[in-house]
């Protein structure tokens, strides 16, 4: 185990995360980060988008992930799920089988096998996260045929749960996902992640591009499954509406670093940073 209580166990640790792209110049760093002004080295050879990132997640708990565009939060989320090879620090994952893994030194055989069954993404774009050419059950099905999954009957069944649980209507399961719009593609999206009930799901953007009223549904859908399953997730968005409505905790980053961290109640009511108190303030308006 990972760490923390006996109540709420720590299933994922982040330790001292970087990535550099670029030149892998270890100037870069100091010439980099919120007192800079930016991201990139002054030579342009190097950006930092992500440096000395550390956070834990409980079982069961949401934590939350803000910044504008360049401040690094996607760069964290992809380099968790393995999208992007990190340059610095560790990721420690706890497993179904109680083990401990240090994500980043996997080999790519073994991150996909997680991937699979343990450790899920929900995109901003969902075609990222499904083949829009397959129907919405057979995204599902995939997911649950790469886990060992081989009774045609009970994969149905289980597409049909789970498309009923995020309000995809069923007499569309046999649809391709591209005649769908933005928001029910999230909705199968969300389906296919949970699938086989991961323990831990990392949410990247998840409204962003959406009609505010779709967006809403999608974000009470998000929050009440999260709540009934008790899935640990990382929520990653540049709106501090959508962290205050689904996180506990949270941190602010800023061109590639962690500006300040803690409670999201405290974070939006008494922000310490100039940068979060503007995020907050532009939440407000």
């Amino acid at each position: 185990m990972i760490g923390a209580s006996p109540m709420r166990p720590t299933v994922l640790r982040v330790e001292q995360l970087g990535k550099i792209f670029g030149s892998q110049d270890p100037a870069a760093v100091a010439q980099t980060g919120p007192d800079a002004g930016s991201e990139k080295s002054p030579d342009g050879s190097s950006v930092v988008a992500a440096w000395d990132v550390s956070f834990d997640v409980a079982s069961g708990e949401a934590f939350g992930v803000i910044g504008e565009s360049g401040s690094g939060k996607s760069t964290v989320m992809r380099a968790i799920a393995g999208d992007h090879s990190a340059s610095a620090g560790s990721v420690w994952m706890q497993r179904r089988d109680g083990s401990t893994s240090d994500l980043l030194t996997m080999s790519p055989s073994e991150r996909r096998a997680l991937r699979v069954d343990e450790l899920a993404v929900v995109y901003q774009d969902a075609a990222e996260g499904l083949d829009l050419n397959v129907t919405a059950g057979g995204n599902i099905a995939d997911r649950l045929t790469a886990a060992g999954c081989r009774h045609f009957g009970q994969i149905r069944e289980r597409a049909a749960e789970l498309l009923e649980r995020t309000e995809v209507p069923l007499d569309r399961m046999d649809d391709l996902v591209r005649t769908f719009s933005g928001g029910m593609r999230q909705r199968v999206q969300l389906a296919r992640a949970l699938a086989n009930r991961p323990p831990i799901v990392l949410f990247d953007e998840p409204t962003t591009g959406l009609d505010a009223s779709v967006a809403a549904g999608v974000l009470d859908l998000i929050r009440s499954l999260l709540e009934e399953l008790g899935i640990a997730a990382v929520v990653v968005s540049h709106d501090f509406a959508v962290i205050e409505m689904l996180t506990s905790r949270c941190m602010v980053m800023q061109h590639g670093r962690v500006v300040e961290q803690g409670l999201t109640d405290q974070l939006f009511e008494d922000p310490q940073a100039p940068y979060t108190q503007r995020l907050v303030a532009a939440a407000r308006a």
